[in-house]
Protein backbone atom coordinates (compact mmCIF):
# COMPACT_ATOMS: atom_id res chain seq x y z
CA UNK A 1 0.00 0.00 0.00
CA UNK A 2 1.29 3.39 -1.20
CA UNK A 3 0.72 7.12 1.15
CA UNK A 4 1.97 9.79 0.00
CA UNK A 5 2.36 12.53 2.81
CA UNK A 6 2.18 16.13 2.18
CA UNK A 7 3.31 17.72 5.28
CA UNK A 8 5.43 20.99 5.56
CA UNK A 9 7.27 20.02 9.36
CA UNK A 10 10.16 17.98 8.08
CA UNK A 11 10.28 16.31 11.65
CA UNK A 12 6.52 15.76 11.72
CA UNK A 13 6.41 13.98 7.86
CA UNK A 14 9.67 11.71 8.77
CA UNK A 15 8.17 10.42 11.87
CA UNK A 16 5.12 9.68 9.94
CA UNK A 17 7.04 8.32 7.11
CA UNK A 18 8.94 5.97 9.79
CA UNK A 19 5.78 4.50 11.56
CA UNK A 20 3.54 3.93 8.61
CA UNK A 21 6.67 2.30 6.73
CA UNK A 22 7.26 0.07 9.87
CA UNK A 23 3.62 -1.07 9.35
CA UNK A 24 4.31 -2.06 5.96
CA UNK A 25 3.46 1.49 3.89
CA UNK A 26 5.31 2.26 0.99
CA UNK A 27 5.64 6.21 2.30
CA UNK A 28 6.66 9.45 0.08
CA UNK A 29 6.88 12.96 1.24
CA UNK A 30 5.88 16.10 -0.32
CA UNK A 31 6.37 18.98 1.36
CA UNK A 32 5.26 21.95 -0.33
CA UNK A 33 1.88 22.10 -2.83
CA UNK A 34 3.94 22.30 -6.00
CA UNK A 35 5.54 19.35 -5.40
CA UNK A 36 2.10 17.54 -3.82
CA UNK A 37 0.38 18.70 -7.11
CA UNK A 38 3.30 16.99 -9.32
CA UNK A 39 3.38 13.39 -7.39
CA UNK A 40 -0.45 13.58 -7.62
CA UNK A 41 -0.17 13.99 -11.58
CA UNK A 42 2.65 11.23 -11.77
CA UNK A 43 1.47 9.09 -9.52
CA UNK A 44 -1.23 6.98 -7.54
CA UNK A 45 -1.45 6.02 -4.07
CA UNK A 46 -3.86 4.21 -1.63
CA UNK A 47 -3.92 6.77 0.42
CA UNK A 48 -3.05 10.77 0.55
CA UNK A 49 -2.33 12.46 3.71
CA UNK A 50 -2.95 16.06 3.40
CA UNK A 51 -2.32 19.60 5.73
CA UNK A 52 -4.10 22.16 5.30
CA UNK A 53 -0.86 25.15 5.68
CA UNK A 54 1.08 23.85 3.02
CA UNK A 55 4.32 26.24 1.28
CA UNK A 56 2.68 27.83 -2.14
CA UNK A 57 -1.20 27.31 -1.38
CA UNK A 58 -3.60 25.60 0.70
CA UNK A 59 -4.22 21.89 1.52
CA UNK A 60 -8.20 22.56 0.71
CA UNK A 61 -7.13 23.54 -2.61
CA UNK A 62 -5.16 20.84 -3.50
CA UNK A 63 -8.14 18.56 -2.60
CA UNK A 64 -9.86 20.37 -5.29
CA UNK A 65 -7.21 19.65 -7.55
CA UNK A 66 -7.04 15.85 -6.49
CA UNK A 67 -10.43 15.17 -6.92
CA UNK A 68 -10.49 16.84 -10.11
CA UNK A 69 -8.34 14.48 -11.66
CA UNK A 70 -10.70 11.26 -10.50
CA UNK A 71 -8.45 9.66 -8.33
CA UNK A 72 -9.74 6.74 -6.03
CA UNK A 73 -7.53 7.65 -3.62
CA UNK A 74 -8.59 7.89 0.33
CA UNK A 75 -7.77 11.16 1.48
CA UNK A 76 -6.99 12.15 5.37
CA UNK A 77 -6.42 15.53 6.13
CA UNK A 78 -4.01 16.09 9.27
CA UNK A 79 -3.92 19.97 10.15
CA UNK A 80 -3.36 21.90 13.57
CA UNK A 81 -6.15 24.01 12.28
CA UNK A 82 -9.30 22.55 14.72
CA UNK A 83 -12.62 24.26 13.51
CA UNK A 84 -15.58 23.17 12.52
CA UNK A 85 -15.62 24.91 9.38
CA UNK A 86 -12.46 23.02 8.17
CA UNK A 87 -13.26 20.21 8.84
CA UNK A 88 -16.69 20.55 7.11
CA UNK A 89 -14.86 22.47 4.46
CA UNK A 90 -12.33 19.27 3.73
CA UNK A 91 -15.33 16.59 4.05
CA UNK A 92 -17.35 18.54 1.44
CA UNK A 93 -14.40 19.17 -0.97
CA UNK A 94 -14.08 14.79 -0.53
CA UNK A 95 -12.01 14.50 1.76
CA UNK A 96 -13.03 10.85 3.28
CA UNK A 97 -11.22 11.75 7.33
CA UNK A 98 -10.24 14.70 9.06
CA UNK A 99 -7.21 14.11 12.24
CA UNK A 100 -6.41 16.95 14.29
CA UNK A 101 -2.82 17.62 14.87
CA UNK A 102 -1.39 16.65 17.62
CA UNK A 103 -2.07 12.73 17.28
CA UNK A 104 -0.64 9.38 17.84
CA UNK A 105 0.33 7.08 15.27
CA UNK A 106 -0.57 4.43 15.95
CA UNK A 107 -4.57 6.12 15.71
CA UNK A 108 -3.08 7.40 12.30
CA UNK A 109 -1.96 4.30 11.09
CA UNK A 110 -5.36 2.75 12.01
CA UNK A 111 -7.77 5.47 10.09
CA UNK A 112 -5.14 4.78 6.97
CA UNK A 113 -6.42 0.93 6.97
CA UNK A 114 -9.96 1.26 7.95
CA UNK A 115 -9.75 3.83 5.32
CA UNK A 116 -8.06 1.70 2.66
CA UNK A 117 -10.72 -1.83 3.74
CA UNK A 118 -13.26 0.93 3.07
CA UNK A 119 -12.40 1.56 -0.77
CA UNK A 120 -11.06 -1.51 -1.54
CA UNK A 121 -12.16 -4.97 0.47
CA UNK A 122 -15.87 -3.57 1.33
CA UNK A 123 -14.94 -2.75 4.35
CA UNK A 124 -13.92 -6.12 5.06
CA UNK A 125 -10.38 -7.36 7.37
CA UNK A 126 -9.70 -10.19 5.32
CA UNK A 127 -9.93 -10.60 0.76
CA UNK A 128 -11.14 -13.89 0.05
CA UNK A 129 -11.24 -14.91 -3.23
CA UNK A 130 -11.80 -19.17 -4.08
CA UNK A 131 -9.36 -20.59 -2.54
CA UNK A 132 -6.57 -17.49 -1.86
CA UNK A 133 -7.53 -15.67 1.79
CA UNK A 134 -5.52 -12.47 2.11
CA UNK A 135 -5.00 -10.90 5.45
CA UNK A 136 -3.75 -7.08 4.75
CA UNK A 137 -3.33 -6.47 8.49
CA UNK A 138 -0.90 -9.35 9.30
CA UNK A 139 0.48 -9.77 5.93
CA UNK A 140 -0.27 -13.57 5.16
CA UNK A 141 -1.66 -15.06 2.34
CA UNK A 142 -3.27 -18.98 2.56
CA UNK A 143 -4.19 -20.67 -0.43
CA UNK A 144 -6.40 -23.61 0.51
CA UNK A 145 -5.72 -22.95 4.13
CA UNK A 146 -2.12 -23.46 3.83
CA UNK A 147 -0.05 -20.27 4.94
CA UNK A 148 2.74 -19.18 1.48
CA UNK A 149 5.38 -17.30 2.67
CA UNK A 150 5.94 -14.66 0.38
CA UNK A 151 8.64 -11.61 0.42
CA UNK A 152 7.15 -8.03 1.09
CA UNK A 153 7.17 -7.28 -2.80
CA UNK A 154 5.89 -10.54 -3.24
CA UNK A 155 2.53 -9.80 -0.85
CA UNK A 156 2.37 -6.07 -1.94
CA UNK A 157 2.27 -7.30 -5.94
CA UNK A 158 -0.29 -9.92 -4.92
CA UNK A 159 -2.76 -7.45 -3.17
CA UNK A 160 -2.14 -4.26 -5.96
CA UNK A 161 -3.55 -7.13 -8.62
CA UNK A 162 -6.25 -8.80 -6.29
CA UNK A 163 -7.62 -4.74 -5.93
CA UNK A 164 -7.74 -4.44 -9.89
CA UNK A 165 -8.33 -8.22 -10.90
CA UNK A 166 -9.04 -8.40 -14.40
CA UNK A 167 -7.35 -5.03 -14.96
CA UNK A 168 -4.12 -5.36 -17.43
CA UNK A 169 -1.38 -3.42 -15.56
CA UNK A 170 1.15 -1.86 -17.48
CA UNK A 171 4.61 -3.09 -15.98
CA UNK A 172 5.48 0.85 -15.24
CA UNK A 173 2.00 0.88 -13.17
CA UNK A 174 3.40 -2.36 -11.55
CA UNK A 175 6.83 -0.90 -10.82
CA UNK A 176 5.62 2.89 -9.94
CA UNK A 177 3.36 0.94 -7.00
CA UNK A 178 5.76 -1.37 -5.30
CA UNK A 179 8.58 0.98 -5.61
CA UNK A 180 6.82 5.17 -5.74
CA UNK A 181 9.25 7.55 -7.53
CA UNK A 182 12.25 5.78 -7.31
CA UNK A 183 11.32 3.18 -9.97
CA UNK A 184 12.40 6.10 -12.69
CA UNK A 185 16.04 5.07 -12.11
CA UNK A 186 15.38 1.29 -12.95
CA UNK A 187 16.45 0.67 -16.75
CA UNK A 188 14.57 -2.53 -17.46
CA UNK A 189 11.66 -4.66 -16.37
CA UNK A 190 13.49 -7.62 -15.10
CA UNK A 191 12.01 -7.83 -11.94
CA UNK A 192 8.68 -7.57 -12.11
CA UNK A 193 9.20 -10.66 -14.43
CA UNK A 194 10.89 -12.16 -11.67
CA UNK A 195 8.24 -11.36 -9.07
CA UNK A 196 5.65 -12.14 -10.60
CA UNK A 197 7.21 -15.96 -11.66
CA UNK A 198 7.80 -16.63 -8.23
CA UNK A 199 4.50 -15.28 -7.33
CA UNK A 200 2.82 -17.72 -9.56
CA UNK A 201 4.93 -20.56 -8.78
CA UNK A 202 4.14 -20.60 -5.03
CA UNK A 203 0.58 -19.94 -5.54
CA UNK A 204 0.73 -23.35 -8.16
CA UNK A 205 2.69 -25.22 -5.33
CA UNK A 206 0.00 -24.94 -2.64
CA UNK A 207 -2.63 -25.88 -5.24
CA UNK A 208 -4.01 -22.58 -6.16
CA UNK A 209 -5.01 -21.58 -9.89
CA UNK A 210 -2.85 -20.12 -12.18
CA UNK A 211 -4.29 -16.67 -12.33
CA UNK A 212 -1.94 -14.22 -13.77
CA UNK A 213 -2.02 -13.57 -17.11
CA UNK A 214 0.73 -11.65 -19.38
CA UNK A 215 -0.86 -9.56 -22.17
CA UNK A 216 1.88 -9.59 -24.64
CA UNK A 217 2.73 -5.70 -25.33
CA UNK A 218 0.61 -4.21 -22.56
CA UNK A 219 1.15 -5.61 -18.82
CA UNK A 220 -0.43 -8.71 -16.51
CA UNK A 221 -3.91 -9.28 -15.72
CA UNK A 222 -5.13 -11.32 -12.72
CA UNK A 223 -8.03 -12.97 -13.91
CA UNK A 224 -10.83 -13.62 -11.45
Amino acid sequence: MKILIVEDNKELSQSISAYLQSEGFLCEVAMDFDTADEKTDLYSYDCILIDISLPGGSGLELLKKIKKKRTTSGIIIISAKGSVDDRVQGLELGSDDYLPKPFHLSELSARIKALIRRKNFDGNNEIRLEELNIDPAAQMVKVNGKEMILTKKEFDLLVYFVMNKNRVLTKNSIAEHLWGDVMDQADEFDFIYTHIKNLRKKILELGGKDRLETVYGMGYKFCA
